[in-house]
């Protein structure tokens, strides 16, 4: 009976042995760390305005939604969020979903016929990844950010439906997909073109709207949109925008949609009041723009291997994950939350430290925190 535990643990401590361990860190509602780790690259999580609408809503809609969209779980919240999403994101609807994870699942097994082609991008989100494995589709995995083997796995499969599917600004390392280029790749094939805005949402395009809107694709028939509530919204949930026709499709077919209890209503209300603070959050833009520059120019003269991010996700090489690991709890020690991405959450099996930016931080314990980083490095 014990031998399938017997097996979980040799498998623990090979994970060990390779220095791929991994270890949940609760905090508590005060903790004092400098988070360069987080997603709240607006620094919107902990916003009076946001925290008072979540907290206004609580006593009347309750704790959670009770049900599922379709049941009990949709509430004028939920409408006011989607419409409000709509119109940012320049499309016809937008239809919220418990998570971003699910958001992708839902939107690719929603584009997905019995003879689609799925074409992904090597460095997609493993949501993306999950979600054309999940699909049962053919996926044909192109070099990353490769244009020219877009082009040549769609014409390898003339007259097929395709989707081609991309992140816009990349988790790993914060660059920008090609995204003006590989729509027209998709629309000389016919086929659609579905991005992950979650990095880009906020931060990116006229108004925040994201990496679909800065490559002047917003609205466009043959793009849908997916992306979190969780990162420059401060939030929770995810979202799938696009044509109407794709939004009734989901609602009356998306299981992820269908089967899985609804935001609680209360997040919804923080997340609306977050996107209006994004909306209009010009100045919080140039901030966080300035302040991802000075990561790359510190860190680049210091001699390390810092990638050249399009948005606020910048990535520091590591010699190997273990350098990695203590290299993140040193700063951890000393006060500085770092992302640690190691094999296989990483696409070249390369380790790295991730810094995303928060404009939220006060400028001065930022830059302290910079040198922090810098002084426990390898």
């Amino acid at each position: 009976m014990g031998d399938w535990l017997t097996a979980l643990d040799r498998r623990a401590r090979l994970r060990a042995k390779a220095g791929l361990t991994r270890t949940l860190r609760p905090r508590a509602a005060e903790d004092r760390v400098i988070d360069l780790a987080g997603n709240d690259y607006l620094g919107l999580a902990r916003h009076p305005e946001v925290t008072a609408a979540a907290a206004a809503a609580l006593p009347g809609y309750g704790l959670g939604a009770t049900g599922s969209r379709l049941v009990r779980g949709s509430t004028d919240l939920h409408a006011a969020l989607e419409e409000t999403l709509a119109d940012w994101l320049g499309v016809r609807r937008a239809l919220v979903y418990s998570s971003g994870y699910l958001a992708n699942l839902g939107a690719i097994r929603g584009l997905v016929g019995p003879r689609t082609l799925l074409v992904s991008d090597a460095h997609n989100h493993a949501s993306l990844i999950d979600g054309c494995r999940l699909s049962g589709a053919e996926t044909v995995v192109t070099p990353h950010a490769d244009v020219t083997a877009v082009r040549a796995a769609l014409a390898a499969a003339p007259g097929r439906p395709a989707v081609v599917v991309t992140e816009s600004v990349f988790s790993v390392d914060g660059d920008l997909a090609p995204l003006a280029d590989l729509h027209a790749v998709a629309r000389e094939h016919g086929a659609l073109l579905l991005v992950d805005d979650a990095h880009a949402l906020g931060v990116l395009g006229p108004t925040g709207a994201g990496g679909v809107a800065a490559a002047g694709l917003a609205g466009e028939p043959d793009v849908v949109v997916t992306a979190t509530l969780s990162k420059a919204l401060g939030g929770a949930g995810g979202l799938v925008a696009g044509p109407a026709e794709l939004v009734r499709h989901l609602v009356e077919t998306g299981r992820t949609f269908i089967f899985d209890t609804a935001l609680p209503p209360a997040v919804a209300a923080g997340v609306l009041a977050a996107a209006g603070l994004a909306r209009s959050g010009d100045r919080l833009r140039a901030e966080l723009a300035d302040r991802t520059a000075a990561v790359v120019r510190r860190f680049g003269a210091a001699g390390l291997g810092v990638s050249t991010p399009d948005a606020a996700v910048v990535s520091v090489t590591a010699p190997g994950p273990e350098t990695a690991l203590a290299w993140a709890a040193d700063c951890l020690d000393r006060g500085v939350a770092v992302g640690c991405f190691r094999p296989p959450s990483t696409p070249d099996n390369r380790s790295r430290l991730r810094l995303t930016v928060n404009a939220g931080v006060p400028r001065a314990d930022f830059d302290r925190a910079l040198g922090t980083v810098l002084e426990c490095a390898p």
